[in-house]
């Protein structure tokens, strides 16, 4: 299985009242890690004719991050079938290696031309894999 991670730094716009980050900046890297991850490894004519929209997500919140942490964002896909995919996303402190969070999404493969599901190509399922 193939992975793709990236490294962000927690600034004050990411904090609540807390001092932590806030849990709807957690579903926007988890958002944002996934798209980096299919920009960077499907070629633009596929991504010129589709693209992904999100159905579901859980997300297990096991420990704080907090200001200046430097966080490594790591994702991998684990089931692809139909027209939906399955991606897991570790949130993870880049200095003490502890698991901060842990989400799985649901997926739905849309055509950019019909705006509707479309079914996996094979191609595609050959990227992530």
């Amino acid at each position: 299985m193939q992975t793709y991670e990236t490294l962000i730094t927690v600034t004050e716009d990411d904090l609540d009242e807390l001092n932590h980050v806030n849990n709807v900046r957690y579903v926007q890297w988890v958002q944002d890690v996934a798209k980096e991850h299919w920009l960077c490894k499907a070629p633009a004519d596929i991504t010129d004719a589709y693209f992904w929209i999100m159905l579901s997500h859980f997300i297990e919140y096991k420990r704080p991050a907090l200001l200046n942490d430097e966080i490594k964002l790591k994702t991998y896909v684990t089931k692809s079938e139909g027209v939906t995919s399955i991606r897991i996303v570790e949130i993870i402190n880049k200095k003490t290696n502890k698991l901060l969070a842990k989400s799985e999404t649901t997926w739905c493969f849309m055509s950019s031309k019909t705006l509707k599901p479309t079914r996996i190509l094979d191609e595609i399922s050959k990227i992530f894999r």
